[in-house]
């Protein structure tokens, strides 16, 4: 593994976690009640936190004169690695519920593995910091995908369109590129394949229990880890970006 790809593999982790978490953050003030509201702010947070540890560790293993901020906020979409999933628009309480549902199921597995792995210490420090928050992300997302579907009938309806709309997003999860290749060959990444298989018993386990069906399999998203996304993460970017590219001098 390159050291270059060593450095990619870091700034996608903090690229998932950014987007997602700048994503639930719309939802502070907007919650169906206001328990979620809150859960759903407190969930944003630990994800931009996990953000800034990623970002703060590559910008020094780069020495390019970066910071976290300069990460986050000046990169254009095209700079940006993140998985297609996480920026994809919030849609409805049940919309945003599978989107953290699916990529919790796939982040905690990946994060139990970083926290194991011998080859980067840093990494699986910042991995094992963040292991309570991210079971807590996947229980509180199962919890309501069956409070949802073995809900009323349409609560149960909502959340399996939501599902069948988010579905063609999970292949790219666990679709290898150059730099997982890499990453796992070295031992910092896990195996993908291996991934897909816990996730699937995560994802199989909970829809039996909320009476919900999973999607046939069929073509997926992909893009996002080359820096081919959406129009939705640039209009993202751009309300995100706006203040620090406005005053790039500012201090506070």
């Amino acid at each position: 593994m390159t050291e270059d790809q060593h450095i990619q593999a870091i700034l996608r982790l903090g690229d998932d976690t950014l987007v997602l978490g700048q994503r639930l953050s719309a939802w502070c003030g907007h919650g169906p009640i206001l328990e979620e509201d809150i859960a759903l702010s407190n969930t944003a947070l630990d994800l931009i936190g996990q953000a800034r540890n990623f970002y703060t560790l590559a910008a020094a293993r780069e020495n390019q004169g970066r910071d976290e901020d300069k990460l986050a906020f000046f990169r254009s979409d095209r700079d940006f690695q993140n998985h297609l999933l996480l920026e994809l628009p919030n849609g409805h309480f049940g919309d945003t519920i599978v989107r953290q549902f699916f990529f919790s199921a796939f982040a905690l597995e990946r994060y139990v593995f970083l926290s194991r792995q011998l080859m980067d210490a840093e990494v699986a420090g910042i991995a094992s910091k963040a292991l309570k928050e991210l079971q807590y992300h996947w229980e509180h997302s199962a919890q309501w995908i069956i409070r949802l579907g073995d809900g009323t009938e349409e609560s149960h309806n909502k959340v399996q369109q939501s599902i069948h709309d988010l579905w063609s997003y999970t292949g790219e999860l666990f679709e290898a590129d150059e730099v997982d290749q890499a990453g796992f060959e070295a031992g910092l990444l896990p195996n993908l394949e291996l991934l897909r298989d816990t996730w699937n018993t995560r994802i199989d386990d909970c829809l039996q229990k909320a009476t919900l069906q999973r999607p046939e399999d069929g073509w997926m998203q992909r893009g996002g880890k080359q820096g081919i996304h959406s129009e939705h993460l640039s209009y993202m970017l751009a309300e995100m970006q706006i203040l620090p590219r406005t005053y790039p001098d500012a201090s506070w």
